[in-house]
């Protein structure tokens, strides 16, 4: 069974203000629920954060420590941020989205997800879990953003 699931939130703020705050990784654990450490561990061939970079995420979630790494698979500032995980418990994709709207800016989150085993029978809890977590992950975000 797959998860996809989204979440959407209107920030009072231009795109270019959330975008550079959401989509630096050093900020992960700041608005990112159950993140607790995120470190660059591998830099563009350029240098830098962005396409072929990874971040490697520590989180916890329904109580146990995951440790992934997400690969950027698309990143065109201020708008979009695509990431993959090339390592962890569960193939997982999430993409961030940055979109001008009347109010400032409408802010998205999808995760997609695929497992087996545990993954796959725990899928309906799983998918409420992710949804229930990026929807408070934009919350804090306009918080963090807007205080």
């Amino acid at each position: 069974m797959t998860i996809d699931v989204s979440a959407e939130r209107v920030i009072p703020l231009p795109p270019e203000q959330v975008a550079r705050y959401a989509m630096d990784w050093r900020h992960d654990p700041d608005w990112t629920q159950g993140i607790r450490t995120a470190e660059l561990t591998r830099e563009t061939d350029a240098g830098g954060f962005g396409v072929g970079a990874e971040v490697t995420r520590t989180a916890y979630f329904l109580g146990r420590r995951i440790d992934y790494v997400m690969r950027v698979a698309a990143c065109h500032y201020p708008r979009l941020l695509d990431m993959v995980s090339v390592a962890g418990p569960m193939p997982m994709h999430v993409t961030y989205a940055f979109d001008p709207h009347p109010d400032g800016t409408l802010a998205r989150i999808r995760v997609r997800g695929a497992g087996g085993g545990f993954h796959r029978l725990a899928a309906p809890l799983l998918a409420r879990q992710v949804r229930s977590s990026i929807g408070k992950d934009l919350r804090d975000l306009e918080r963090r953003l807007t205080e």
